[in-house]
């Protein structure tokens, strides 16, 4: 089992699907930590079934009255927690065409969207999240992740640049940054900038996980393996471990069967 699955593509294909996971996981931690966006310091975590629970409870209080949209944020953020992500969006879209201005709303709205894919829906939303005059580092942050999952490295990267002006250090932006670098396939400059964000006492354990995936795509396995070990159980980070080491011989393994070929 690999750091985000066991799905036997090549390293390169990998390498992206892993950082690309870990920016969705990150857009779906925002849903867990707070009503509106994220935050580097989390509440205390509550179990899948905890948030299933507050599902139902903040449904009811939703259906009594659709039109209240701190009931329908909050609503929205037990579903995605709980990985109803469809319905969250659902909730969110109804919540927004009724509060067409309200940021809070339109902020959770464009987190949700990402969550589904819907990744040109989700900036649009992200972007009226706030004001240039008024910028917010955290939605800064969510647009650069959605940036980023789309593709376009290098404005995600300036996204962040601004949110790390306004708030500087902030292991969450420092984060995503150093997998925005990942993706760039700049691996000195991501695990440069993941080291600074998950030695942050801020810092949530998913910040050291991302780090271990950059660690194991430089071949630095020992270093993964000890950097995850106080995230994931012993035997979770050797598996992660070994995967991304078979990852990093298979294509190994194939150019020398290229050559191979080649002579013959």
């Amino acid at each position: 089992m690999g750091f985000f699955g066991s799905t036997p593509f090549s390293l390169v294909g990998v390498s992206r699907l892993a950082i690309v996971a870990a920016f969705a996981a990150s857009l779906g931690a925002c849903a867990k930590n707070s009503p509106e966006i994220t935050a580097s310091i989390p509440e205390a975590p509550l179990s899948d079934q905890q948030w299933r629970q507050q599902a139902d409870t903040l449904s009811e209080r939703y259906r009594a009255d659709p039109n209240n949209a701190q009931a329908a944020v909050a609503y929205a953020r037990a579903l995605r927690a709980s990985g109803q992500r469809a319905q969250a969006a659902a909730v969110l879209q109804q919540t927004a065409i009724r509060n067409p201005k309200d940021q809070v709303v339109l902020g959770a709205y464009g987190r949700a969207l990402a969550d589904i894919g819907r990744l040109e829906e989700a900036l649009a939303a992200l972007g009226k999240a706030h004001t240039p005059d008024h910028p917010d580092w955290r939605i800064l942050n969510a647009q650069g992740a959605v940036l980023d999952q789309m593709g376009k490295h290098a404005e995600a990267q300036r996204y962040y640049e601004t949110a790390l002006r306004m708030v500087p250090n902030e292991p969450a932006v420092l984060s995503n940054l150093g997998l925005s670098y990942a993706l760039s396939k700049d691996l000195v400059r991501a695990e440069e900038t993941l080291r600074r964000a998950a030695a942050d006492a801020r810092a949530e354990p998913k910040v050291k996980q991302n780090l271990g995936v950059v660690l194991a795509l430089r071949s630095k396995f020992d270093e993964a393996e000890r950097v995850t070990a106080g995230v994931l159980t012993p035997e979770q980070a050797r598996s992660n471990v070994a995967y991304f080491r078979e990852l990093i011989r298979e294509p190994a393994r194939g150019k020398a069967n290229q050559k191979t070929a080649s002579a013959s």
